[in-house]
């Protein structure tokens, strides 16, 4: 009995050598590997590394000098839920990087160099819940409707980039959405950024201020607060006085011209109902002496008759009363 478990015994010690020398093979070098999990922090790495397993869910690559993620090596982790690339170099384009990661939920891409946001970035990342692009100083750009696929987003951070407007649109896309950060940008307080700001909750309103314009230059949010609120919502520039001006003129113009042409229509209509009534009469007079002429014969014993009558009338000296 004692050499078929000794077999066994063995069977299983060279499975278990195999199992850690697979596990081993598949570890990207000066990476530590656990389950589901690839950790390659603060290794000094200049690339991406190779050898990640294709079943790793949490990949974590910060703190290396990173300077590309390989959209064909990152898209071979079709499993991965949680990529954390932060403190590297990464500044080339990171359009059709994400590809295949539709299931990633947590994503880290802060202190890099990156310089604009577009729609096609993140637009694969339809699971995402957080994004943290902070501390970028040359991002100066986020696209419109960069965002516009990530509606589960719930969690966004651009703090510390350099970044002076933001879209209202932006964060309108995001029905999720609960935190925005924002603090320590160059800031231009004009009222759309009033409406952005409100939408959402900021996670540190005193750590936002303005650069510009000169008037609010390093107010702080909650101190800006009224100001904007008062220029925006109830102070009048000059170019709305302007503006209201040339629409009263419009108003007046539009109302002088109209009683102009209703009065022009009124005389019209008098002057052709009076010359109506003058040919009505001028047609009459012309019947009345057409039937004179067409019975000569009647016009004559009219006048025979009316001169019976005259002679049978009294004389004013002679009394009588015969008549």
């Amino acid at each position: 009995m004692s050499p078929p478990n000794g077999h066994k015994s063995l069977w299983l010690v060279l499975l278990f050598g195999m199992g850690v020398m697979a596990k081993s093979l598949n570890c990207p070098v000066k990476c530590t590997c656990q389950y589901l999990e690839v950790n390659c922090t603060g290794q000094q790495l200049q690339d991406f590394p190779t050898t990640i397993p294709l079943d790793t869910r949490q990949l974590i690559l910060a703190t290396n000098n990173i300077s590309y993620l390989p959209s064909v090596e990152l898209n071979f982790l079709s499993d991965l839920v949680y990529l954390d690339c932060r403190e590297n170099a990464i500044s080339e384009d990171l359009d059709f990087a994400f590809i295949s990661l539709n299931k990633l939920i947590y994503l880290d891409l802060s202190f890099n160099n990156l310089t604009r946001v577009t729609f096609t970035t993140f637009s694969q990342l339809s699971s995402l819940v957080v994004l943290k692009i902070s501390d970028n100083p040359n991002l100066v750009e986020i696209e419109k409707d960069s965002f516009a696929n990530n509606t589960w987003l719930r969690h966004l951070d651009v703090s510390r980039t350099g970044l002076t407007f933001l879209d209202i649109s932006i964060v309108k896309d995001l029905p999720n959405l609960k935190s925005l950060g924002l603090s320590e940008n160059l800031w231009n307080c004009n009222c759309s950024f009033l409406e952005g700001f409100f939408c959402v909750s900021s996670t540190d309103p005193e750590n936002i201020s303005c650069y510009s314009p000169a008037a609010l230059h390093g107010w702080s949010m909650p101190g800006v607060e009224s100001k904007l609120h008062y220029t925006c919502l109830l102070h009048l520039h000059d170019t709305d006085y302007a503006f209201l001006g040339l629409i009263g003129f419009c108003i007046f113009s539009a109302g002088t011209v109209a009683a102009w042409l209703a009065g022009m229509c009124v005389v019209l209509y008098e002057f052709h109902t009076t010359r109506g009534g003058n040919d009505e009469d001028e047609d009459e007079d012309e019947e009345s002496s057409a039937s004179s002429a067409k019975h000569p014969e009647d016009a004559d014993g009219y006048q025979s008759c009316f001169l019976f009558c005259i002679h049978l009338l009294p004389s004013p000296s002679v009394k009588s009363t015969a008549c």
